[in-house]
């Protein structure tokens, strides 16, 4: 790593990893401008751990699931070609915490919980702002983000000041749904989830919401004008277009077998079958996961951590191309609205 002049900030200071995403942007990035970019990203890494232990208090002895994500580099690069006039030090997701809950309810109590607490960390979002249960996305997108500004006295601490983090809160409905749009985008050419591609499957998946929103959580999805019969309908006629239910049924899950030591890179390369390496520290990891990235920049790499090999596997399935739990809930919620899913689109031909 090429040197620069000494700062406390990660990568130098803000207006200069904001430079350096400006030059990633506009195709003119040098070797110092990523490796401004590596160490910013990387120093979220504190913010992560700092954050998932006061989570993971909290949620001890509750039906909680807790993980972690650093945002993937293709994932950040992409995200500023999207947005055009965002700052990258001001891109509010690079890390990541994700709760999933039981029901919305507990999930609305955990959330004030944390809202009370007393830490210096800074919620940057007024309650409503990032709150797309009350307000769903035209996508079907449900569930409600926070976003902190990472505030601690200690020496290590300081140096981390301003870095953001996104706190992500779910159902276990909502996560099913959420891991569902993202497998689409791994196994199609669409990606329903940034509006690109194919306008189907967005459209699909936005009605599909609807159905589990109102079936399983009393609530309302994007499309909450339609009636259940038109709404389980409207759905099946995408579906017979797309094929989305049986391209989803046949998927086949990862075989390897998530190891205890829980700091897990996720290697997608191409048409390759996914590869995953885990390391006991995070440390590690995060060395290995910026090497793979220098070495095969056309790969798609991801590191992930969750407390058990099962919450890792729940709370990532998308990166497993698991869409079993979406699939069951659709069926029951399809039945619960008008008939089994099976009849309704037998019936749905003959006309």
């Amino acid at each position: 790593m090429s040197q620069r002049p000494h700062s406390d900030f990660p990568g130098g200071s803000k207006s200069r990893v904001s430079r350096a995403g400006d030059a990633v942007r506009d195709g003119r990035a040098t070797k110092e401008d990523l490796d401004a970019i590596e160490e910013w990203r990387a120093a979220h890494r504190g913010v992560l751990n700092t954050f998932q232990a006061i989570l993971r208090v909290r949620a001890k002895g509750k039906h909680i699931i807790v993980a972690q994500r650093h945002k993937r580099k293709r994932t950040i690069f992409d995200k500023l070609r999207r947005f055009p006039k965002m700052q990258l030090a001001r891109m509010d997701d690079i890390a990541g915490c994700r709760m999933i809950f039981r029901s919305i309810a507990e999930l609305e109590a955990f959330r004030a919980a944390v809202h009370a607490a007393r830490f210096r960390h800074k919620r940057r979002n007024s309650d409503d702002k990032y709150d797309y249960i009350k307000n769903p996305k035209s996508t079907g997108y449900r569930g409600i983000h926070d976003v902190y500004s990472y505030d601690v006295n200690s020496k290590a601490g300081r140096r981390l000041k301003g870095l953001f983090i996104e706190l992500q809160y779910r159902t276990q409905v909502q996560h099913a749904w959420a891991t569902a749009v993202e497998v689409i985008g791994h196994i199609t050419q669409s990606q329903p989830k940034f509006q690109r591609g194919d306008k189907r499957y967005e459209k699909a998946m936005a009605l599909a919401s609807e159905i589990l929103a109102r079936s399983f959580e009393n609530s309302a999805g994007p499309h909450p004008e339609l009636d259940d019969t038109s709404l389980v309908r409207s759905f099946i006629e995408f579906d017979n277009e797309l094929g989305l239910v049986a391209l989803l049924r046949g998927l086949n899950t990862a075989d390897e077998e998530i190891s205890a030591k829980r700091n897990i890179i996720l290697v997608f390369s191409g048409d390759q079958p996914l590869e995953i390496r885990s390391f006991r520290h995070a440390p590690e990891a995060l060395r290995e996961l910026f090497a793979i990235e220098k070495e095969h920049p056309e790969y798609d790499v991801v590191l992930v951590k969750a407390d058990t090999t099962d919450e890792a596997r729940v709370a990532f399935r998308n990166y497993f191309s698991d869409a079993t739990e979406f699939l069951q809930m659709l069926d029951e919620g399809c039945e619960k609205l008008t008939g089994p899913l099976r009849t309704l689109r037998r019936t749905r031909g003959n006309h």
